[in-house]
Protein backbone atom coordinates (compact mmCIF):
# COMPACT_ATOMS: atom_id res chain seq x y z
CA UNK A 1 0.00 0.00 0.00
CA UNK A 2 2.12 2.53 -1.67
CA UNK A 3 2.20 6.06 1.37
CA UNK A 4 1.76 8.74 -1.44
CA UNK A 5 -1.63 9.41 -2.53
CA UNK A 6 -2.76 10.68 -5.88
CA UNK A 7 -4.83 13.68 -7.50
CA UNK A 8 -8.20 13.37 -8.41
CA UNK A 9 -11.86 14.71 -7.73
CA UNK A 10 -13.34 14.95 -4.12
CA UNK A 11 -14.90 11.93 -3.05
CA UNK A 12 -18.73 12.14 -2.15
CA UNK A 13 -19.20 12.42 1.72
CA UNK A 14 -21.49 9.01 1.33
CA UNK A 15 -19.07 7.03 -0.61
CA UNK A 16 -21.79 6.82 -3.51
CA UNK A 17 -20.56 5.41 -6.65
CA UNK A 18 -21.72 6.90 -10.31
CA UNK A 19 -24.48 4.84 -11.75
CA UNK A 20 -22.52 3.36 -14.72
CA UNK A 21 -20.10 2.56 -12.61
CA UNK A 22 -22.38 -0.56 -11.42
CA UNK A 23 -23.34 -1.65 -14.79
CA UNK A 24 -22.25 -5.09 -16.05
CA UNK A 25 -21.21 -5.79 -12.47
CA UNK A 26 -22.68 -9.13 -12.19
CA UNK A 27 -19.90 -10.61 -14.88
CA UNK A 28 -17.00 -9.18 -12.60
CA UNK A 29 -15.26 -10.91 -9.57
CA UNK A 30 -15.39 -8.50 -6.53
CA UNK A 31 -12.74 -8.86 -3.72
CA UNK A 32 -11.93 -6.99 -0.52
CA UNK A 33 -8.46 -5.68 0.58
CA UNK A 34 -8.26 -5.38 3.98
CA UNK A 35 -5.24 -2.75 5.27
CA UNK A 36 -3.91 -2.97 8.52
CA UNK A 37 -1.36 -0.34 8.80
CA UNK A 38 0.68 -1.27 11.83
CA UNK A 39 4.24 -2.28 12.21
CA UNK A 40 6.53 -3.05 15.28
CA UNK A 41 9.66 -1.21 13.50
CA UNK A 42 10.03 0.27 10.11
CA UNK A 43 12.02 -1.56 7.20
CA UNK A 44 14.86 0.86 6.21
CA UNK A 45 13.33 0.02 2.65
CA UNK A 46 9.61 0.57 3.45
CA UNK A 47 7.66 3.38 1.72
CA UNK A 48 3.92 2.02 2.51
CA UNK A 49 1.48 3.25 4.37
CA UNK A 50 2.44 1.81 8.08
CA UNK A 51 2.93 3.24 11.14
CA UNK A 52 5.06 1.83 14.46
CA UNK A 53 3.80 2.74 17.41
CA UNK A 54 5.76 5.92 18.74
CA UNK A 55 5.28 7.36 14.61
CA UNK A 56 1.20 7.56 16.13
CA UNK A 57 2.00 8.15 19.72
CA UNK A 58 0.15 11.84 19.90
CA UNK A 59 -0.76 11.66 16.46
CA UNK A 60 -4.67 10.89 16.43
CA UNK A 61 -4.97 10.12 20.03
CA UNK A 62 -7.49 6.52 20.76
CA UNK A 63 -8.94 6.98 16.90
CA UNK A 64 -5.53 5.61 15.76
CA UNK A 65 -5.17 2.71 17.98
CA UNK A 66 -4.67 -0.78 17.32
CA UNK A 67 -7.31 -1.71 19.53
CA UNK A 68 -10.11 -0.58 18.07
CA UNK A 69 -9.05 -0.77 14.50
CA UNK A 70 -10.89 -3.98 13.48
CA UNK A 71 -13.98 -1.96 15.11
CA UNK A 72 -13.33 0.36 12.15
CA UNK A 73 -12.62 -1.46 9.18
CA UNK A 74 -15.93 -3.55 9.85
CA UNK A 75 -17.67 -0.15 9.57
CA UNK A 76 -15.99 0.18 6.20
CA UNK A 77 -17.10 -2.83 5.26
CA UNK A 78 -20.67 -2.47 5.96
CA UNK A 79 -20.34 1.38 4.16
CA UNK A 80 -19.14 -1.02 1.11
CA UNK A 81 -22.95 -2.62 1.56
CA UNK A 82 -24.53 0.09 1.59
CA UNK A 83 -22.82 2.06 -1.71
CA UNK A 84 -22.89 -1.36 -3.79
CA UNK A 85 -26.72 -1.73 -2.43
CA UNK A 86 -28.32 -4.67 -4.12
CA UNK A 87 -25.13 -5.99 -6.02
CA UNK A 88 -25.60 -9.59 -5.97
CA UNK A 89 -22.08 -10.79 -6.19
CA UNK A 90 -20.31 -12.53 -3.21
CA UNK A 91 -16.76 -12.27 -2.69
CA UNK A 92 -14.12 -14.08 -4.32
CA UNK A 93 -11.01 -13.22 -2.21
CA UNK A 94 -10.14 -11.56 0.73
CA UNK A 95 -6.38 -10.32 1.04
CA UNK A 96 -5.69 -8.71 4.25
CA UNK A 97 -2.09 -6.86 4.01
CA UNK A 98 -0.35 -4.32 5.54
CA UNK A 99 1.68 -3.11 7.48
CA UNK A 100 2.31 -6.49 10.00
CA UNK A 101 -1.60 -7.83 10.00
CA UNK A 102 -0.73 -10.42 12.49
CA UNK A 103 0.23 -7.49 15.01
CA UNK A 104 -3.40 -7.28 15.73
CA UNK A 105 -5.12 -10.31 17.47
CA UNK A 106 -6.36 -13.45 15.58
CA UNK A 107 -9.85 -12.34 16.48
CA UNK A 108 -9.87 -8.91 15.04
CA UNK A 109 -8.54 -10.28 11.71
CA UNK A 110 -11.33 -12.93 11.77
CA UNK A 111 -14.10 -10.11 13.08
CA UNK A 112 -12.89 -8.36 9.74
CA UNK A 113 -13.73 -11.47 7.64
CA UNK A 114 -16.43 -12.44 9.40
CA UNK A 115 -18.36 -8.63 8.27
CA UNK A 116 -17.04 -9.42 4.77
CA UNK A 117 -19.02 -12.72 4.95
CA UNK A 118 -21.98 -11.20 6.53
CA UNK A 119 -22.35 -8.49 4.34
CA UNK A 120 -21.66 -9.66 1.24
CA UNK A 121 -21.35 -13.76 1.08
CA UNK A 122 -17.74 -15.33 0.17
CA UNK A 123 -18.12 -17.52 -3.10
CA UNK A 124 -17.55 -21.00 -3.37
CA UNK A 125 -13.76 -22.12 -2.25
CA UNK A 126 -13.30 -18.03 -1.68
CA UNK A 127 -9.61 -17.54 -1.65
CA UNK A 128 -8.70 -15.66 1.73
CA UNK A 129 -5.75 -14.58 2.65
CA UNK A 130 -2.81 -12.25 5.39
CA UNK A 131 0.27 -11.51 5.15
CA UNK A 132 1.85 -12.03 8.53
CA UNK A 133 6.06 -11.49 9.56
CA UNK A 134 7.81 -14.73 10.73
CA UNK A 135 7.98 -13.23 14.31
CA UNK A 136 4.12 -12.14 14.90
CA UNK A 137 2.82 -15.51 15.02
CA UNK A 138 3.02 -19.12 16.44
CA UNK A 139 0.73 -22.54 15.82
CA UNK A 140 -1.46 -21.30 18.03
CA UNK A 141 -2.11 -17.81 16.37
CA UNK A 142 -1.87 -19.73 12.59
CA UNK A 143 -4.54 -22.57 14.18
CA UNK A 144 -6.95 -19.63 15.28
CA UNK A 145 -6.23 -18.13 11.99
CA UNK A 146 -7.57 -21.11 9.91
CA UNK A 147 -10.48 -21.33 11.98
CA UNK A 148 -11.67 -18.40 11.48
CA UNK A 149 -11.82 -19.10 7.96
CA UNK A 150 -8.83 -18.25 6.63
CA UNK A 151 -6.90 -20.65 3.94
CA UNK A 152 -3.93 -18.99 2.34
CA UNK A 153 -1.28 -16.99 4.09
CA UNK A 154 1.91 -15.23 2.62
CA UNK A 155 5.21 -14.63 4.80
CA UNK A 156 7.56 -11.96 4.41
CA UNK A 157 10.84 -13.87 4.41
CA UNK A 158 12.98 -11.71 2.05
CA UNK A 159 16.50 -13.61 2.68
CA UNK A 160 17.92 -16.69 4.13
CA UNK A 161 20.80 -14.50 5.09
CA UNK A 162 21.62 -12.78 8.41
CA UNK A 163 23.43 -10.02 6.64
CA UNK A 164 21.04 -9.22 4.31
CA UNK A 165 18.01 -9.07 6.76
CA UNK A 166 20.22 -6.62 8.63
CA UNK A 167 20.67 -4.19 5.88
CA UNK A 168 16.85 -4.38 5.11
CA UNK A 169 16.08 -3.77 8.84
CA UNK A 170 13.73 -7.06 9.17
CA UNK A 171 13.91 -8.53 12.82
CA UNK A 172 13.41 -12.04 12.25
CA UNK A 173 15.92 -14.80 12.13
CA UNK A 174 16.80 -17.19 9.41
CA UNK A 175 15.23 -20.01 9.91
CA UNK A 176 12.28 -18.86 11.08
CA UNK A 177 10.02 -18.59 7.70
CA UNK A 178 10.90 -21.99 6.78
CA UNK A 179 9.60 -22.77 10.33
CA UNK A 180 6.42 -20.77 9.91
CA UNK A 181 5.54 -22.93 6.49
CA UNK A 182 5.23 -26.20 8.40
CA UNK A 183 3.84 -24.39 11.00
CA UNK A 184 1.08 -22.94 8.47
CA UNK A 185 0.51 -26.55 6.61
CA UNK A 186 0.28 -28.70 10.23
CA UNK A 187 -2.68 -25.55 11.07
CA UNK A 188 -4.65 -26.87 7.72
CA UNK A 189 -3.51 -23.51 5.25
CA UNK A 190 -4.26 -25.10 1.86
CA UNK A 191 -1.67 -22.50 0.42
CA UNK A 192 1.19 -20.68 1.89
CA UNK A 193 3.11 -18.16 0.03
CA UNK A 194 6.85 -16.88 0.90
CA UNK A 195 8.01 -13.50 -0.41
CA UNK A 196 12.05 -12.62 -0.97
CA UNK A 197 13.32 -9.10 -2.41
CA UNK A 198 16.44 -9.55 -4.22
CA UNK A 199 19.07 -7.13 -5.51
CA UNK A 200 19.77 -5.41 -1.66
CA UNK A 201 23.44 -3.98 -1.24
CA UNK A 202 26.04 -6.42 -0.16
CA UNK A 203 23.73 -9.43 -1.29
CA UNK A 204 25.83 -12.06 -3.27
CA UNK A 205 24.43 -14.31 -5.64
CA UNK A 206 25.71 -17.01 -3.79
CA UNK A 207 23.28 -15.06 -0.81
CA UNK A 208 20.52 -14.97 -3.37
CA UNK A 209 20.39 -18.48 -4.34
CA UNK A 210 20.84 -20.14 -0.40
CA UNK A 211 17.50 -17.48 0.01
CA UNK A 212 16.00 -19.56 -3.14
CA UNK A 213 16.91 -23.21 -1.45
CA UNK A 214 15.65 -22.01 1.91
CA UNK A 215 12.62 -21.30 0.55
CA UNK A 216 12.36 -24.22 -1.88
CA UNK A 217 13.53 -26.71 0.85
CA UNK A 218 10.47 -25.38 3.36
CA UNK A 219 7.94 -26.50 0.71
CA UNK A 220 5.50 -23.29 -0.06
CA UNK A 221 2.96 -23.42 -3.05
CA UNK A 222 3.97 -20.20 -4.36
CA UNK A 223 6.89 -17.72 -3.77
CA UNK A 224 7.05 -14.25 -4.85
CA UNK A 225 10.24 -12.31 -5.82
CA UNK A 226 10.95 -8.82 -6.36
CA UNK A 227 14.03 -6.57 -7.57
CA UNK A 228 14.56 -4.25 -4.14
CA UNK A 229 13.64 -0.56 -5.61
CA UNK A 230 14.95 1.54 -3.44
CA UNK A 231 12.40 5.05 -2.65
CA UNK A 232 13.16 7.98 -1.60
CA UNK A 233 12.34 9.44 1.92
CA UNK A 234 13.22 5.51 2.95
CA UNK A 235 16.27 5.27 5.57
CA UNK A 236 17.75 3.24 3.09
CA UNK A 237 17.70 5.62 0.53
CA UNK A 238 19.73 7.97 2.92
CA UNK A 239 21.93 5.16 3.74
CA UNK A 240 22.75 4.54 -0.07
CA UNK A 241 23.19 8.61 -0.56
CA UNK A 242 25.34 8.57 2.36
CA UNK A 243 27.89 6.53 0.83
CA UNK A 244 27.13 3.43 3.69
CA UNK A 245 26.13 0.88 1.43
CA UNK A 246 26.55 0.58 -2.45
CA UNK A 247 23.59 0.94 -4.57
CA UNK A 248 22.26 -2.30 -6.94
CA UNK A 249 22.65 -2.02 -10.71
CA UNK A 250 20.14 -2.93 -13.28
CA UNK A 251 22.56 -6.25 -14.56
CA UNK A 252 22.66 -7.44 -10.89
CA UNK A 253 18.90 -7.79 -10.86
CA UNK A 254 18.56 -9.06 -14.11
CA UNK A 255 20.86 -11.50 -13.45
CA UNK A 256 19.29 -12.39 -10.34
CA UNK A 257 15.74 -12.38 -11.60
CA UNK A 258 17.58 -15.26 -13.85
CA UNK A 259 19.17 -17.25 -10.88
CA UNK A 260 15.65 -17.26 -9.77
CA UNK A 261 13.24 -18.55 -12.85
CA UNK A 262 16.10 -20.94 -13.08
CA UNK A 263 16.06 -22.31 -9.82
CA UNK A 264 12.56 -22.17 -9.51
CA UNK A 265 11.51 -23.96 -12.98
CA UNK A 266 13.55 -26.56 -11.66
CA UNK A 267 11.76 -26.99 -8.92
CA UNK A 268 8.18 -27.26 -10.42
CA UNK A 269 7.65 -24.02 -10.48
CA UNK A 270 5.94 -22.31 -12.85
CA UNK A 271 5.98 -17.53 -13.75
CA UNK A 272 2.40 -16.65 -13.56
CA UNK A 273 3.32 -13.01 -13.57
CA UNK A 274 6.33 -11.20 -14.30
CA UNK A 275 7.48 -11.74 -10.32
CA UNK A 276 5.56 -14.88 -9.31
CA UNK A 277 5.57 -18.34 -9.62
CA UNK A 278 3.18 -21.11 -7.89
CA UNK A 279 3.26 -24.84 -8.43
CA UNK A 280 -0.09 -25.38 -9.61
CA UNK A 281 -2.88 -23.46 -11.05
CA UNK A 282 -4.86 -23.35 -7.91
CA UNK A 283 -1.96 -21.98 -5.74
CA UNK A 284 -1.85 -19.03 -7.67
CA UNK A 285 -2.83 -15.86 -5.83
CA UNK A 286 -6.51 -15.38 -7.36
CA UNK A 287 -6.77 -12.03 -5.56
CA UNK A 288 -3.69 -10.42 -7.18
CA UNK A 289 -4.98 -12.11 -10.17
CA UNK A 290 -8.44 -9.69 -9.78
CA UNK A 291 -5.55 -6.55 -9.78
CA UNK A 292 -4.04 -7.59 -13.27
CA UNK A 293 -7.54 -8.37 -15.25
CA UNK A 294 -9.20 -4.86 -14.14
CA UNK A 295 -11.84 -6.42 -12.19
CA UNK A 296 -13.20 -4.83 -9.11
CA UNK A 297 -12.50 -4.68 -5.14
CA UNK A 298 -12.86 -2.19 -2.10
CA UNK A 299 -10.05 -1.80 -0.30
CA UNK A 300 -11.04 -0.92 3.56
CA UNK A 301 -8.35 0.77 5.41
CA UNK A 302 -6.25 3.95 5.70
CA UNK A 303 -4.68 4.77 2.20
CA UNK A 304 -6.69 1.77 0.55
CA UNK A 305 -7.46 1.61 -2.66
CA UNK A 306 -10.62 0.38 -4.89
CA UNK A 307 -12.31 -0.35 -8.01
CA UNK A 308 -15.56 -0.51 -9.38
CA UNK A 309 -16.10 -0.62 -12.60
CA UNK A 310 -13.74 2.16 -14.20
CA UNK A 311 -13.84 4.34 -11.17
CA UNK A 312 -10.73 4.42 -8.38
CA UNK A 313 -10.24 5.83 -5.56
CA UNK A 314 -8.01 6.31 -2.28
CA UNK A 315 -8.53 6.41 1.51
CA UNK A 316 -7.22 9.51 3.77
CA UNK A 317 -4.07 7.60 5.29
CA UNK A 318 -3.74 8.54 8.52
CA UNK A 319 -5.59 5.97 11.14
CA UNK A 320 -7.08 8.67 12.92
CA UNK A 321 -8.50 10.77 9.87
CA UNK A 322 -9.89 7.20 8.72
CA UNK A 323 -11.47 6.77 11.98
CA UNK A 324 -12.51 10.00 12.37
CA UNK A 325 -14.41 10.28 9.13
CA UNK A 326 -16.33 6.68 9.75
CA UNK A 327 -17.35 8.30 13.32
CA UNK A 328 -18.94 10.71 11.74
CA UNK A 329 -20.36 8.80 9.14
CA UNK A 330 -18.43 9.62 6.25
CA UNK A 331 -16.91 8.33 3.48
CA UNK A 332 -12.87 7.57 4.66
CA UNK A 333 -12.29 8.61 1.09
CA UNK A 334 -10.11 10.99 -0.10
CA UNK A 335 -10.32 11.53 -3.60
CA UNK A 336 -10.98 9.07 -6.85
CA UNK A 337 -11.06 9.47 -10.48
CA UNK A 338 -12.92 7.79 -13.52
CA UNK A 339 -11.11 6.14 -15.82
CA UNK A 340 -11.84 7.06 -19.11
CA UNK A 341 -12.13 4.18 -22.08
CA UNK A 342 -8.41 5.03 -23.05
CA UNK A 343 -7.23 5.00 -19.53
CA UNK A 344 -8.43 1.39 -18.87
CA UNK A 345 -7.15 0.42 -22.44
CA UNK A 346 -3.73 1.56 -21.02
CA UNK A 347 -3.95 -0.37 -17.74
CA UNK A 348 -4.90 -3.82 -19.38
CA UNK A 349 -1.53 -3.23 -21.15
CA UNK A 350 0.27 -2.36 -18.17
CA UNK A 351 -0.66 -4.83 -16.10
CA UNK A 352 -1.68 -8.04 -18.20
CA UNK A 353 1.63 -7.59 -20.42
CA UNK A 354 3.06 -9.23 -16.90
CA UNK A 355 1.17 -11.66 -17.22
CA UNK A 356 1.97 -15.48 -18.47
CA UNK A 357 -1.07 -15.54 -20.58
CA UNK A 358 0.35 -12.01 -21.99
CA UNK A 359 -2.63 -9.30 -23.33
CA UNK A 360 -4.72 -9.30 -26.43
CA UNK A 361 -3.36 -7.50 -29.57
CA UNK A 362 -6.12 -6.41 -30.57
CA UNK A 363 -6.54 -3.28 -28.05
CA UNK A 364 -3.08 -2.12 -29.26
CA UNK A 365 -3.08 0.66 -31.10
CA UNK A 366 -1.29 1.26 -34.37
CA UNK A 367 2.16 2.41 -33.04
CA UNK A 368 2.08 -0.29 -30.51
CA UNK A 369 1.03 -3.17 -32.44
CA UNK A 370 4.17 -1.88 -35.32
CA UNK A 371 5.99 -1.94 -31.58
CA UNK A 372 4.82 -5.61 -31.08
CA UNK A 373 6.06 -6.52 -34.27
CA UNK A 374 9.30 -5.04 -33.78
CA UNK A 375 9.64 -6.88 -30.28
CA UNK A 376 8.77 -10.30 -31.44
CA UNK A 377 11.73 -9.61 -34.18
CA UNK A 378 13.88 -9.29 -30.74
CA UNK A 379 13.09 -12.10 -29.29
CA UNK A 380 10.75 -9.99 -26.57
CA UNK A 381 7.51 -11.84 -27.21
CA UNK A 382 6.43 -14.92 -27.72
CA UNK A 383 6.39 -16.43 -31.91
CA UNK A 384 3.45 -18.51 -31.01
CA UNK A 385 0.89 -17.13 -28.90
CA UNK A 386 1.99 -14.17 -30.65
CA UNK A 387 0.58 -15.54 -33.93
CA UNK A 388 -2.93 -16.76 -31.89
CA UNK A 389 -3.42 -12.88 -31.04
CA UNK A 390 -1.65 -12.16 -28.08
CA UNK A 391 1.82 -10.69 -26.78
CA UNK A 392 3.28 -12.65 -24.34
CA UNK A 393 6.81 -12.17 -23.26
CA UNK A 394 9.52 -14.64 -23.30
CA UNK A 395 12.25 -14.84 -20.91
CA UNK A 396 14.43 -12.40 -22.28
CA UNK A 397 11.40 -9.84 -22.52
CA UNK A 398 10.98 -10.59 -18.95
CA UNK A 399 14.17 -8.53 -18.02
CA UNK A 400 12.88 -5.97 -20.35
CA UNK A 401 9.23 -5.26 -19.45
CA UNK A 402 8.87 -1.89 -18.37
CA UNK A 403 10.38 -0.98 -21.75
CA UNK A 404 8.51 -3.18 -23.37
CA UNK A 405 5.36 -1.90 -21.93
CA UNK A 406 6.44 1.17 -22.81
CA UNK A 407 6.37 1.09 -26.38
CA UNK A 408 3.44 -1.56 -26.58
CA UNK A 409 1.41 1.82 -24.87
CA UNK A 410 2.12 4.03 -27.61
Amino acid sequence: MPSALPDGEPMPEDGALPRPALAGAAGRPLGFYLHVPYCATRCGYCDFNTYTASELRGSGGALASRDNYADHVVEEIRLARKVLGDDPRPVETVFVGGGTPTLLPAADLVRMLAAVRDEFGLAPGAEITTEANPESVDPGYLADLRAGGFNRISFGMQSARQHVLKILDRTHTPGRPEACVAEARAAGFEHVNLDLIYGTPGETDDDWRASLDAALGAGPDHISAYALIVEEGTQLARRIRRGEVPMTDDDVHADRYLIADERLTAAGFTWYEVSNWATTEAARCRHNELYWTGADWWGAGPGAHSHVGGVRWWNVKHPGAYAQALAEGRSPGAGREILADEDRRVERILLELRLSDGCPLDILAPAGARAAERALADGLLEAGPYGEGRAVLTLRGRLLADAVVRDLVD
